[in-house]
């Protein structure tokens, strides 16, 4: 499909949404992409992206970001705490934020830096035990907890089950947000951003829609 495609898709999502185009942030998902595609998407305009693993982001982006001005990177993969320094040193924005210690290892760590990335508290809405997330009733106490520890929480972020409609946990996660006075909600991926959209996302993210099938070799 491509990026300029999905782009133009969003942006009628967000029209037919009666929202305005702005309100809605592309996030390409960049994970097991070789760099050739990503200069490429990068070529055409795109300057948000969203990596799974703290490793693999830090083997391509130091290089992008100094060669394209502008360019955010966000984690959308699960963080684990011993990784957590160098994700604050690399990423713009953590949408994966799910647990207490992991809050409150960021906590400490931005405290130490001087910084902290955006941060995204994770929901995992379909109770799922194979993935990441807090669970959509510790939400609400998680999310005073990070805000007592002074992390500013200005997003959330979910993954429907693969095999559910993902529209009521679009509603769920905005009314979560709604209650906490939370603005971002980072929703929809390749096969439902239009959904997402018209359920109140302001963060989409597509990555084989944009760069194609991913080679995991």
């Amino acid at each position: 499909m491509g990026f300029e495609e999905v782009n133009a898709r969003v942006e009628a999502a967000v029209e037919r949404s009666g929202r305005a185009i702005g309100d809605v942030t592309l996030i390409a998902v960049s994970k097991v992409q070789p760099n050739a595609r990503v200069a490429s998407v990068l070529e055409k305009g795109c300057r948000i992206f969203g990596e799974n693993r703290v490793q693999e982001a830090f083997e391509k982006w130091p290089d992008f970001k100094s060669r394209f001005d502008g360019v955010e990177v966000h984690l959308i993969g699960p963080l684990q705490t011993n990784k957590a320094r160098q994700a604050m040193e690399l990423f713009d924005v953590i949408q994966t934020v799910d647990r207490p210690k992991l809050a409150k290892t960021i906590a400490r760590l931005a405290d130490e830096l001087g910084h902290c990335p955006r941060l995204f508290v994770q929901v995992n809405t379909g109770e799922e035990v194979q993935k990441a997330g807090i669970l959509p009733r510790d939400a609400d106490a998680f999310i005073i907890e990070c805000r007592e520890m002074g992390l500013a929480v200005e997003g959330l972020m979910c993954i429907p089950p693969a095999d559910e409609d993902p529209a009521p946990h679009f509603d769920m996660l905005r009314e979560i947000a709604a209650r906490n006075g939370i603005a971002g909600l980072s929703m929809g991926m390749s096969g439902d951003f239009e959904v997402a959209i018209a359920h109140g996302a302001t963060h989409v993210r597509v990555g084989s829609a944009i760069f194609g099938d991913r080679d995991y070799g």
